[in-house]
């Protein structure tokens, strides 16, 4: 007897997760999408003082209500997205909430579209709640940016619902506001679900975040405090939507996770009510990084997108395989596409969320191998 459930036979582990656990020390790693910034001191201190004061029991299973009327407040300002604490549950990282998302709307045989490229997560999520991912073949030509009318071309009776990443991972694009408002348009047309995955809204150089949720009531937004405020480890995601469906979707967290660390709520709190200067000197750098790895890839002679926000670029190299071999003998460690997309195989993503001059390592390295 097979004692491993049948729904796991199409689900394989990350090539990101794999990287991971196998770099050398000596390595130059650009294949983790971990900021290497510290956590703004003012968040440290008041998860210290939480301790002290033994906040440290069972939450809500939604979460802190100061925590989600503070996420309230940052959806109407930032967002112009207007929701009130009961449609809110803070999740264990936005991983958490893209799962709670699957499980709780996704029927045996469901369609959901997803990105190609697109985070390696949305197959798996999609898979594990027995639905067939469908790609949305996104191009080079367009900066990577997701289409309206590839959109379109993709619907069907069996379409669930769709999964949407502005900025993107892995790609570093930006969606157009055009394309956002008329995607949120045939979701309302056509009835179906719009999970729109915003970890990196705060992280972008040119253009503007546009949340569909500000357009279609149809949309679950899905957020976080990983990449924006580097609590990456400290697992405190969100997310949001009509009441109706968050209150199903509870069932799915409550007997997951229960409720998310208290003293991780504490520091989200904070990092909300506190002063935002830090996001600001973060993306500064992640700039200045964005621009050295751009003009490094440029001496490489590799061709690339023109990179908007997050932390990644996706360039195209000739063979995949040699090309990661020889820079991993160069101790540079970077990610196969082929995990990112169905169009992927001669892609590699690169991640400068390590220090400006491990990627000036990395860069020099490259050039002396390759």
């Amino acid at each position: 007897m097979n004692k491993i459930a049948k729904r796991l036979e199409k689900v394989e582990l990350s090539d990101v997760r794999k990287i991971f656990e196998v770099t050398n020390k000596n390595s130059i790693n650009l294949g983790i999408g971990e900021p290497d910034f510290d956590v703004p001191e003012n968040v440290k201190l008041r998860m210290i003082q939480g301790l002290e004061k033994g906040f440290t029991k069972y939450t809500s299973n939604k979460g802190c209500i100061e925590l989600r009327e503070e996420i309230s407040k940052k959806l109407k300002m930032d967002n112009c997205v207007h929701v009130d604490s009961q449609s809110i549950m803070v999740t264990a990282g936005a991983s958490e909430a893209l799962y709670i998302a699957t499980q709780s709307l996704v029927n045996k045989g469901d369609e959901v579209l997803i990105p190609d490229p697109g985070f390696l997560s949305y197959k798996a999520c999609v898979e594990l709640s027995e639905g067939n991912p469908i790609p949305v073949k996104i191009r080079f030509e367009n900066d990577y940016k997701m289409k309206y009318e590839e959109v379109q071309d993709k619907l069907s009776s069996k379409t669930k619902a769709i999964i949407l990443n502005s900025p993107s991972n892995p790609t570093g694009a930006v969606m157009d506001k055009e394309d956002i408002k008329a995607i949120a348009d045939l979701s309302i047309d056509h009835d179906f679900i719009i999970i729109s995955d915003e970890i990196y809204e705060k992280i972008i150089y040119k253009g503007k975040h546009y949340s569909p949720a500000q357009f279609s009531d149809n949309t679950i937004l899905i957020n976080g405090f990983s990449k924006t405020y580097a609590m990456t480890g400290l697992r405190v995601g969100y997310l949001t939507g009509p009441n109706y469906l968050i209150e199903e979707m509870l069932k799915v967290h409550q007997y997951n996770t229960a409720c998310v660390s208290s003293i991780s709520q504490l520091g989200a709190y904070e990092a909300l009510k506190g002063p935002q200067k830090y996001i600001e000197n973060l993306v500064k750098e992640f700039k200045r990084r964005k621009d050295l790895i751009l003009n490094g890839l440029d001496d490489l002679g590799l061709e690339h997108t023109n990179v908007q926000g997050a932390f990644y670029v996706f360039p195209k190299v000739k063979n995949t395989d040699d090309y990661l071999k020889k820079a991993s003998k160069s101790g540079v460690i970077m990610v196969p596409g082929s995990g990112f997309g169905l169009s992927c195989e001669n892609n590699i993503r690169i991640s400068y969320a390590t220090s400006y001059e491990n990627i000036q390592e990395a860069i020099n390295r490259l050039k002396n191998i390759l």
